[in-house]
């Protein structure tokens, strides 16, 4: 009988900080059955982990995490570990470098393959075989075993000699309910507005009349840090408490439309398509959240606007809450927002205003929870920040049921604009009977788009699948043309950081407007740019030209944004 294999020599004590620690995640199913989160590291959101969860402060380290050579530099190994339902589960965790000419394919995979059963591995950076091409940490991927189901995952940074991490604080839980909990919901409520549409809405829920909420946003209300994200996410949290509160009988039905880096600029333009599914649903209730996506909005609160307006004017007389989310630097955009909010007396939601003042207290003292308690990342929540978020609207809806309130919201003239009121949706589905497209090289269909979970439900289904693609084979007629009786017009393009894709010019009456670039943001999403803003409406002739460089490249026109 052959005895115990002799012990190694205990490795030497490092400091360490976490970038996750108990992170909650979610294997969305893949074609081979398997189940697969990313979490993204571009972007600060290494930096803001590492300061967030991992409690680092030295800002010569911070930057360290900015690229692959500082990583190298500042790191001696990353420690990981997985817990899942089945202990025995085969787990593969990749971190993946971004690449400098191919940002995806170009760089570094650090891989651990390990069990379910939160036993710590550990990737040795010295031992890792990289790639010339590296640049900066993009990107953590988990392949699990068994798809549709939650994991907690934990991985710290290990440090190399000389440098030195803080002390791991230990957190206490979250006392969802208690006091200090309920005073921090409360200060999120900016207004409860005119109250008569939503208090209607709330009567007619009451009644077992059946009741649609609708939620347009970014990828917080996606369900991006949500894990399940259809189940997490705010927005099926809320509209379950409506439920819960207001409504008979299950009478209650959820509309999701949350598309993640995306603005208002596009929100506008998704309104008739992903709220009122081509006029199929009348929602009674329409929340509205843009606050961290609109500081890409050209027309700097125009579109934001507009679409509040689109909103207000439908039929039903829906009522329109708007939500304003926050990112962990403390940012949003509502005070560019709550003007608007107030000219139209809308009830208004700040989760800025609920939790950023209370991180800075001491428990105990006030505080409630911590940045890494509802922070997923830079930009997302949590599921506890999604529930705190829910959790606002929730008190909101009781407060305008408690209201005397029964005003009724006015459409006044525009306070900042409203150019994109009446802005619709022109793809090869949506057609417009003033344009006549020629197609030119466009003539296939991309299929490779972003996803998003829409409604109730994990499966992501592709934003804009109706395009014109140039896949550079026709490189003859590198270009599209449009003509087109309109008085403003927006195109929407695919944002992409792969190799093969090209850069676009765009041109209007035969003048060079703007160059439509995949690489601007580098990562799969959709993209919409205003390319024509005129006074009155006129005929007007577009073409979207490949550069010349990239006329062997890819490029995809997702559709147009066109207002009469």
């Amino acid at each position: 009988m052959q005895g115990p294999a002799a012990p190694k020599d205990p490795e030497k004590k490092r400091d360490s900080f976490y970038i996750m620690k108990e992170k909650d995640i979610f294997g969305t199913k893949t074609d081979d059955g398997r189940g697969i989160q990313y979490l993204y590291q571009d972007c600060e959101r290494l930096v803001n982990s590492a300061q967030i969860t991992g409690g680092v402060t030295d800002e010569s380290q911070l930057a360290l995490l900015r690229s692959v050579d500082g990583l190298k530099k500042l790191v001696h190994s990353i420690g990981i570990s997985v817990e899942t339902k089945n202990p025995k589960e085969k787990v593969i965790v990749v971190f993946q470098m971004y690449g400098k000419h191919d940002i995806y394919g170009g760089g570094t995979k650090l891989q651990a393959t390990l069990r379910g059963d939160g036993a710590e591995q550990k990737i040795y950076l010295s031992q890792a075989q990289w790639a010339e091409d590296d640049d900066i940490p993009g990107q953590i991927y988990v392949i699990l075993e068994t798809p549709n189901e939650t994991a907690a995952l934990n991985i710290r940074l290990y440090l190399n000699d000389g440098y030195y991490a803080p002390k791991i604080v230990e957190e206490d839980e979250i006392a969802f309910g208690s006091a200090e909990y309920r005073q921090m919901i409360a200060r999120s409520c900016v207004s409860c507005g005119y109250g008569k549409r939503l208090r209607r809405v709330i009567e007619q829920a009451k009644s077992g009349r059946e009741v649609t909420i609708a939620y347009i946003g970014g990828s917080i209300t996606q369900g991006a840090g949500a894990a399940p994200i259809h189940t997490q996410c705010y927005a099926y949290q809320s509209y379950r408490k409506f439920q819960e509160i207001c409504g008979n009988k299950e009478n209650v039905r959820l509309i999701k439309a949350g598309v993640g880096g995306t603005p208002s600029e596009l929100g506008m333009i998704r309104f008739e398509r992903d709220v009122l599914r081509d006029g199929m649903v009348n929602p009674d209730m329409i929340v509205i959240e843009f606050a961290v996506n609109d500081e890409g909005d050209e027309t700097k609160g125009d579109c934001y606007e507009s679409l509040i307006r689109k909103a207000l004017k439908q039929p039903n007389e829906p009522a329109v809450i708007l939500l304003f989310s926050v990112f962990a630097n403390d940012e949003n955009l509502q005070e560019r927002m709550i003007p608007i909010g107030n000219h139209y007396h809308l009830p208004m939601v700040s989760i800025k205003n609920a939790v950023t003042e209370q991180f800075y207290k001491k428990q105990g003292a006030g505080r409630v929870m911590t940045k890494n308690q509802f922070f997923y990342d830079i930009y997302h929540p949590t599921n506890a920040g999604h529930t705190v978020m829910a959790d606002c609207l929730a008190y909101l809806w009781k407060q305008a049921e408690l209201s005397e309130g029964a005003a009724e919201s006015v459409l006044h003239e525009p306070l900042i604009g409203n150019t994109f009121e009446n802005v619709r949706l022109l793809d090869k589905k949506d057609g417009y009977k003033n344009a006549q497209i020629f197609p030119g090289g466009f003539t296939e269909t991309d299929r490779v788009l972003q996803c998003v979970e829409m409604d109730a439900v994990v499966e992501p289904v592709p934003e804009f699948p109706f395009n014109w693609h140039y896949d550079g084979k026709n490189t003859r007629q590198p270009y599209f043309e449009m003509k087109i009786v309109c008085r403003a017009l927006v195109l929407i393009f695919k944002d992409s950081g792969e190799t093969d894709a090209g850069r676009a010019d765009i041109f209007v009456d035969g003048r060079y407007v703007r160059t439509a670039d995949p690489f601007v943001n580098g990562w799969l999403h959709c993209n919409a740019i205003i390319i024509l803003n005129a006074s009155e409406s006129g005929s007007h002739f577009v073409r979207v030209q490949m550069q010349e460089t990239d006329r062997d490249k890819k490029f995809t026109i997702l559709g147009f944004g066109y207002v009469e």
